[in-house]
């Protein structure tokens, strides 16, 4: 038998007597808990993001220093996919979650003791290296728990945790700090962690979740091609997902250091404003999710469907250059909002687009794949934003994240007509 966990002639069914399928609403259950622990991963790394003028004054730290603090979260991040994948694959989602998940725990709750730039750099690579379990583990554990038919709301239960995260972070952390100081917003952080780690201890004693292989592939899966670095449409999907997906990580890092300079809010204003934009990335995820079942999977030519959905999309991006240019403190948030809105419309449409390409199979390797060159691209841009940020060019800096997606259409439309061997 092949150790293939992707080989669906060598995996166990989940239907197999000694993992007996589970029924109504509790078929749902670990779909949520990888929601909350996205969620809880997303609320870890935008402490940072939320809080950044007074740490960055605290600790004496630039904008430079923090966007290459970011660069060292995404570097490990996108290293971290791969690896906490092979782990779930080899030990199972109870061992490699908890793993994980008490892992970036500490690594957040380290971030309460740093005083400078080093120490900064170090505890957020730790997080980025263990967060980097959260979206193979949620991909798993809906593969796992759920039918064929019911796998896809399974996705963007678990996904969507991320952006709830991004929204709520503001609301929890912001009256932390105001009474116990940001060092203390870490700590909590570190505890919500735990606690998810005790419940999660009995969710993943379901019969189904002890189940390490993926059930068999179902037979609408009419694909058995996986993707390849030497397959141009790899390239093409990974181009389309990291840069057309970059605005999130710019807004979501540089939004407090922007509203504070640009309208002179203090640290609990912020607070009570920065869910807006991430509230439009919740809702593009399912607004373009369904304009992609609409409009891709009814076309006859999907290539060319994928081609004005993108299109559209950066079409859309081109506002966010118009952002600096903006007095109205109303129309900057609605800028920023729908900005976030279509950088999570060019995810959806990507992965459609590669989950269309390869086998379900290979949806573990494709969730992976997506999110390393995300995390690539992010620790690419951040120092350069941050260096036009401590010179106040900030037309250059929002120009630059208004454009990044274009290139990443034109290198979609240049890649996804390669093929492996051609």
């Amino acid at each position: 038998m092949s150790d293939n966990p992707y080989d669906a002639a060598s995996v166990s069914s989940s239907d197999s007597p000694d993992c007996p399928p589970s029924s109504g609403w509790s078929i749902w259950v670990p779909a949520f808990a990888m929601m909350l622990v996205s969620l809880i991963s997303y609320v870890d790394r935008n402490v940072l993001a939320v809080l950044a003028p007074t740490i960055r004054e605290a600790t004496k730290i630039n904008e430079t220093d923090y966007g290459w603090a970011i660069t060292g979260f995404s570097i490990a991040y996108m290293i971290g996919n791969p690896v906490w994948g092979w782990i779930l694959d080899r030990f199972g989602l109870r061992i490699g979650m908890t793993a994980a998940v008490l892992f970036w725990t500490l690594a957040s709750a380290s971030h309460a003791w740093v005083t400078g730039f080093w120490e900064l750099a170090l505890a957020r690579a730790f997080l980025g290296f263990g967060e980097g379990a959260t979206f193979p583990g949620g991909l798993r554990a809906v593969m796992l728990s759920l039918p064929g038919n019911a796998r896809a709301r399974g996705v963007a239960i678990a996904y969507s945790g991320g952006s709830l995260g991004a929204i709520v972070a503001p609301w929890i952390v912001t009256p932390i700090e105001a009474v116990w100081g940001w060092r203390a917003a870490f700590l909590f952080t570190g505890l919500i962690g735990v606690v998810w780690v005790v419940a999660w201890q009995f969710v993943a004693r379901r019969p189904d979740m002890r189940h390490q292989r993926l059930p068999h592939a179902d037979t609408t899966d009419d694909s058995v091609e996986r993707p390849s670095w030497f397959d141009g449409r790899s390239w093409a999907f990974m181009f389309a997902y990291a840069l057309g997906g970059s605005p999130l990580g710019f807004i979501l890092y540089y939004s407090a250091s922007y509203l504070k300079s640009t309208f002179g809010f203090s640290q609990t204003a912020l607070g009570a404003y920065l869910w807006i934009p991430p509230l439009g990335w919740e809702i593009g995820y399912f607004f373009w999710g369904w304009a992609a079942d609409r409009w891709i999977q009814s076309a006859t030519d999907r290539r060319a469907a994928h081609w004005r959905l993108f299109l559209l999309l950066s079409a859309l991006s081109l506002l966010l250059a118009l952002l600096p240019f903006c007095n109205s403190f109303p129309l900057v948030m609605t800028i920023m909002f729908l900005a976030m809105s279509t950088a999570a419309g060019f995810i959806i449409v990507a992965i459609a687009y590669a989950t269309g390409e390869y086998s379900r199979q290979s949806s573990g390797l494709i969730a992976g794949m997506g999110a390393g060159a995300w995390g690539a691209g992010v620790a690419v841009v951040s120092p350069l934003h941050g260096y036009l940020f401590d010179r106040k060019l900030y037309a250059f800096s929002f120009g630059l994240g208004a454009t990044i997606p274009v290139a990443g259409l034109l290198l979609w439309w240049a890649l996804s007509r390669s093929r492996r061997g051609k």
